[in-house]
């Protein structure tokens, strides 16, 4: 029988099955598994708080414990006696609405729904992919569209469409008909010729804009205005062998990892132990990977100290540069409209990740609520890149040369969210000296907009992007990857602290000038809102409460990447007030369990009433409290020939780095590498001395 048609007393029968098989209880931050996620769909569906139908699953997820319990959980979890309670959080639509449930599934086998909202407010939630596929079927029975394809000569076989968020844009200058369609939910369609290439974005059908009412699931509004070449499939292909002449460019020689003793690390569920470092991974539908409890174990305090409660990210904003009719919307909020964890696909061993890696799967919620398994959405490796942690070679003694030198390796956790044309590279890098490294790499294929251009020569002021191709301009953009860090530098009570590097002039020797730094402490969220790229300074979280032997409070700087481009929009232009977050790269607010998202609960559609900045507004008190950090990775993207028709990876991201956590170097006493314990060490791998 179909999955809704279900009845609750068989839903329940089978949870009983599939929890005698459950022998463990799980972890206060283990996401939501198979069993779970069925307990809560039997639950919602049983609940007549929610009586109208049909009903859809837009986002379920783990409603996790209050901090403090989780805290005590983990510190003592052998001497628990029970478990904390099980919740889901589940956004569902029925009758026109958006509801908001909370779920109980302690007992998976008897789920409950502790609370029902529904949600009046602006925005709607993510889209599911159920009804993304059920409204891209429907242009090809749309007669004017039909026309429209056959206008410009394509074959109806080879037309695919896409799914695209309409945005926020006020009431000013629309039409009573316009505003009407802006008051539901909508999306509009855009359409692309696939042909004899799988790079169909490189191939839109430029003026042509599909409106659907997605609780209609209708087309409610058409419009044909200007018609553009097709560009052309050939030299548009990425695929092997079909990328024009076969493997003719330069290639490395081929290479593996090898471990002879395996894996340095171990995955017990979802945590993951290695070096000095332990960690939970878990997955949500809207942020995929989230890293909880990550704490490194200070070899010389003889402990496990704490350095990471939870981080995910929370929100991936890219905004494009075009003001025409066909592109001014296209301000998309990744995250929040589509879900990260939606459009996370399975890796590819050998290539997304290399052959010493292990792999996780994932679940969530489909839109009939019902479990569905990713397969290989995360994976986790051991890094050997031929770094140096550290070294110094000295020839100041005159009858010897001394050389220290100790290779780096660090520990990666990887996901690839593949939304639409681009492809994300999420990577959380461990690395043994304390530092948490957050890689951002950008590929993919780039959202081009058809033109009558052939030509750079023939540009005028016009155009908004780079001609790559004949007929095909690639348009300006940003991307915007925006963090939430709960950090708990060795403990839940920290400081934000800006080590502002300011100049001194000097009279009392020939050096006319230095600089020197003023320690500033936030007392406020408006103090923490930096632009780092406005005035030079070293960015702390501390704890006031703990100091070294010397004195110093112990801590973590922020260390900014090379992305670190802040939007430069009008502050009151729409997309602007969306993501007004944007505008810096550094916030600091009090932790709150409910502030998860940077443009709000409700990114569809939203309108900026709601999310980090609105919250920072507040400002509230930050100084010796349990904060977090947010931090944004900005790149403004002008695109260039090179990035056509698949873009290089291009990376960026930031650093936490210990900053007097530790007594003094952790490495120090780390074991130098010896020749004969390096697997063949006759091989070429080792190095020839001839």
């Amino acid at each position: 029988m179909p999955p809704l048609a279900m009845s609750f007393p068989l839903i329940l029968a089978t949870l009983s099955i599939l929890t005698t098989a459950a022998s463990t209880h799980p972890h206060p931050l283990d996401p939501l598994s198979p069993v779970e996620l069925t307990a809560v769909r039997a639950a919602v569906l049983a609940s007549p708080l929610v009586p109208a139908r049909p009903l859809t699953f837009h986002y379920v997820g783990l409603d996790e414990p209050d901090k403090p319990d989780v805290l005590s959980y983990s510190e003592a979890p052998s001497s628990s006696s029970r478990a904390l309670p099980r919740r889901a959080f589940v956004i569902a639509r029925a009758g026109d609405q958006s509801h908001e449930l909370r779920v109980d599934i302690t007992d998976a086998a008897a789920p409950s729904v502790l609370s029902h909202a529904v949600h009046h407010g602006m925005g709607f939630p993510m889209l599911t992919l159920d009804e993304q596929f059920a409204a891209v079927a429907l242009p090809p029975r749309h007669a004017p569209f039909v026309e429209s394809v056959r206008r410009r000569g394509v074959d109806m076989d080879d037309v695919l469409c896409a799914v695209f968020p309409v945005g926020w844009f006020g009431d000013a200058g629309r039409s009573d008909s316009e505003e009407k369609v802006r008051q539901r939910r909508v999306v509009k369609l855009l359409c692309f010729v696939a042909g004899a290439t799988a790079n169909f974005y490189a191939r839109p059908l430029e003026g042509v804009t599909l409106v659907v009412d997605l609780d209609l699931m209708a087309i409610v509004e058409y419009r044909d205005r200007v018609v553009y070449p097709v560009p052309k499939a050939e030299g548009t292909d990425y695929q092997a062998g079909k990328a024009g002449a076969p493997y003719a460019g330069p290639e490395a020689a081929p290479g593996v990892v090898v471990q002879p003793e395996g894996r340095g690390f171990h995955i017990d569920g979802h945590f993951v132990r290695w070096a000095n470092w332990e960690f939970h991974v878990g997955f949500d539908m809207r942020a995929g990977t989230v890293i909880s409890l990550a704490s490194i174990h200070d070899v010389e305090a003889g402990e496990r100290r704490r350095v990471l409660y939870r981080g995910f990210v929370s929100e991936v904003f890219v905004p494009y540069m075009d003001p025409a009719e066909e592109w001014y919307y296209r301000t998309f909020l990744d995250a929040g409209e589509y879900g990260l964890g939606l459009w996370a696909f399975p890796l590819q061993p050998g290539a997304d990740c290399p052959a010493n890696a292990a792999y996780l799967d994932g679940y969530y919620a489909g839109q009939d609520g019902m479990p569905v398994e990713n397969k290989n959405m995360i994976c986790v490796f051991e890094r050997y890149a031929g770094d140096v942690a550290w070294r110094h070679t000295e020839a100041g003694f005159p009858d010897r040369l001394i050389t220290e030198v100790r290779p780096d390796v660090s520990l990666v956790v990887r996901m690839v969210v593949s939304c639409g044309n681009y492809d994300y590279i999420l990577d959380w890098e461990f690395k043994t000296s304390g530092s948490i490294k957050f890689v951002v790499s950008l590929t993919g294929l780039l959202e081009v907009k058809g033109t009558d251009y052939t030509h750079a020569d023939q540009i005028r002021q016009d155009a908004h992007g780079t001609l790559v191709a004949e007929n095909t301009l690639a348009v300006y953009h940003d991307h915007y990857v925006t963090y939430h860090l709960d950090l708990d530098v060795d403990g839940t009570n920290n400081s934000f602290v800006k080590n502002v590097i300011t100049t001194r002039r000097n009279t009392n020797t020939p050096r006319k000038s230095y600089w020197t730094v003023r320690r500033e402490v936030a007392e406020t969220e408006a103090d923490a809102q930096v632009d780092v790229n406005a005035a030079a300074a070293d960015l702390l979280i501390v704890n006031p409460n703990k100091r070294t032997r010397m004195g110093n409070e112990v801590g973590y700087h922020v260390v900014p990447g090379g992305a670190t481009a802040a939007s430069v929009l009008d502050d009151d232009d729409y997309p602007q007030r969306r993501a007004s977050y944007s505008k810096k790269q550094v916030w600091v607010t009090p932790y709150n369990r409910d502030e998860k998202w940077a443009p709000g609960l409700y990114a569809d559609q939203s309108t900026g009433d709601d999310g980090l900045a609105v919250w920072s507004g507040r400002n509230r008190g930050i100084r010796n409290e349990d904060i977090v950090l947010w931090y944004t990775v900005g790149i403004h993207h002008i695109p260039y020939q090179d990035d056509f028709p698949v873009m290089p990876t291009v990376s960026g991201g930031f650093e936490l780095r210990p900053a007097n956590f530790f007594e003094q170097n952790p490495l120090l006493k780390t074991r130098p590498p010896m020749r004969d314990q390096l697997p063949f060490p006759n091989c070429s791998c080792v190095g020839d001395s001839s």
